[in-house]
């Protein structure tokens, strides 16, 4: 008679958290800040179509680092259960806690019941009428969530992006220093021997939840205003709506070429 083998709950525990965490970190980063005009967003994503930040519901957003099958699996729960929420009550009772306490509950039972946890990391973020009211939630494969004062980064090397937000991230930044500043912290790592890179606007993708307009806040920067952004153009960003506040975000993502692999490296 065969022998079964003994594996200790917490040694299965381990395993799932080392797997989660190698595959997690080799994604590419996605940095959230809060600044005075509302809540940023800049992710690096070769893709055009397949977004790694995503409106959730009117002044809620999402961003995402890991799998693509997986969160956006997860994104288009979370939009459901807003909007089920919101056509029961009302559409200011939808708020980004509840939401973020669901994914929890959601990837909590996934990491212990099932044999592979999510690789995903993801955040929950909420705008207020002021700085002080927005909400960052960031929620990794286990359930864990996290609260985070003002600033938040996912994905590999996230500790060195995090110490470059920590010494210039401030409340009163304007949009275009808080995306300078989202795009030092991701021009940090990856260099030869170690040295800043530059981080070019055809990688990057970027959206803002904008505290001052009215309904639906969500809008991506694409194209000119986001070469404006960037640090050699001298010109103040104007960030025209480009498709956010009058498209869903549920809309149908196109499927991953290859069946749902990982986001591109």
């Amino acid at each position: 008679m065969a022998m079964q083998f003994y594996t200790s709950p917490e040694q299965i525990m381990r395993d799932r958290s080392e797997y989660a965490r190698k595959n997690i970190s080799r994604g590419r980063n996605t940095v959230v800040l809060s600044y005075a005009g509302g809540v940023l967003f800049v992710a690096e994503n070769i893709s055009t179509t397949l977004h790694k930040i995503s409106e959730l519901y009117d002044r809620i957003g999402f961003a995402a680092v890991g799998r693509y099958n997986e969160f956006e699996n997860l994104r288009t729960a979370g939009v459901r259960m807003a909007d089920t929420r919101g056509y029961a009550y009302d559409r200011r009772d939808v708020k980004a806690r509840p939401l973020a306490q669901a994914y929890a509950q959601t990837l909590g039972a996934i990491f212990t019941e099932q044999t592979k946890p999510f690789e995903v990391e993801i955040c929950v973020a909420g705008v207020g009428s002021s700085p002080d009211d927005d909400e960052l939630y960031r929620l990794t494969y286990d359930g864990s969530i996290n609260d985070e004062p003002g600033y938040l980064v996912m994905g590999g090397q996230a500790d060195k992006l995090t110490s470059v937000l920590k010494e210039g991230h401030n409340f009163d930044l304007d949009l275009t220093g808080a995306f300078r500043l989202a795009l030092k912290a991701l021009s940090s790592i990856g260099g030869e021997n170690g040295k800043d890179r530059t981080v070019g606007a055809e990688l990057l993708e970027v959206a803002v939840l904008d505290r001052e307009r009215e309904g639906r806040v969500f809008r991506r920067i694409l194209g000119p205003a986001l070469d404006a952004l960037m640090p050699e153009s001298s010109g103040d960003a104007e960030t025209p709506d480009t498709g956010g506040s009058g498209q869903h975000s549920d809309e149908p993502s196109k499927p991953d070429a290859e069946g749902g692999e990982k986001e591109q490296p």
